[in-house]
C-alpha cells in the first residue's frame, strides 16, 4: 500500500520537522573564574579583540541549527545573541569573540512514487529529495571588563 500526501500536508510535514530542527540547540557554559550577578544580555558587548583590564569568567559556545544551508548572517546573529544571554546570566559584561563553527548533523529525505499496470505495460514514477540539518556554533570568552577600563 502507497500513501501519498496532498502537497499541503507534505509542506505542513516538512515545516514541523524544519521547526523542531530549529528548536534543537546546544549552549556550553565552563566556568574559568568568578562568577557575578546575573545582568541583562543587553548589558553585554561584543569584542573582537581583548580590552585592557579584564577578568574572564567563562569559556561559552552557543549553537543553533538550520536547515538547508549553514546559515547567513542571522543565523550568526542568533547565536551571538546566545553567546550574550550566556554570558549574562554569570555576569559577565562582554564577551571576547572566537570565532565560529559550522557542521552538518544530519538529513532529512522524502519521496513519493505511483505506479500504474496494464495488461501490456507498467509504468512507475518516482520523486525525491533531501535536505542537510547544519549547525553553527559561536564560541567566545565570557568577561568582565571594570567601567572606566574600555574605550
Amino acid at each position: 500500500m502507497v500513501m501519498q500526501l496532498s502537497g499541503a500536508s507534505r509542506l505542513l510535514a516538512l515545516s514541523g520537522f524544519i521547526a523542531l530542527a530549529a528548536a534543537c540547540a546546544t549552549d556550553t557554559v565552563v566556568i574559568t573564574g568568578k562568577a557575578r550577578p546575573p545582568i541583562s544580555p543587553a548589558d553585554v558587548k561584543i569584542y573582537s579583540q581583548p580590552p585592557a583590564g579584564f577578568e574572564e569568567i567563562a569559556i561559552l559556545n552557543a549553537s543553533k541549527n538550520s536547515a538547508f544551508t549553514t546559515g547567513g548572517q542571522k543565523t550568526v546573529d542568533k547565536v551571538i545573541a546566545g553567546l550574550k544571554e550566556q554570558a549574562a546570566k554569570v555576569g559577565a559584561n562582554g564577551v571576547i569573540l572566537q570565532g565560529f563553527s559550522d557542521r552538518q548533523t544530519g538529513s532529512v529525505g522524502s519521496g513519493v512514487g505511483s505506479s500504474s499496470v496494464s495488461n501490456n505495460s507498467a509504468v512507475g514514477v518516482g520523486v525525491g529529495g533531501s535536505l542537510g540539518i547544519y549547525k553553527k556554533t559561536g564560541h567566545g570568552v565570557a568577561i568582565f571588563v571594570p567601567p572606566g577600563s574600555s574605550p
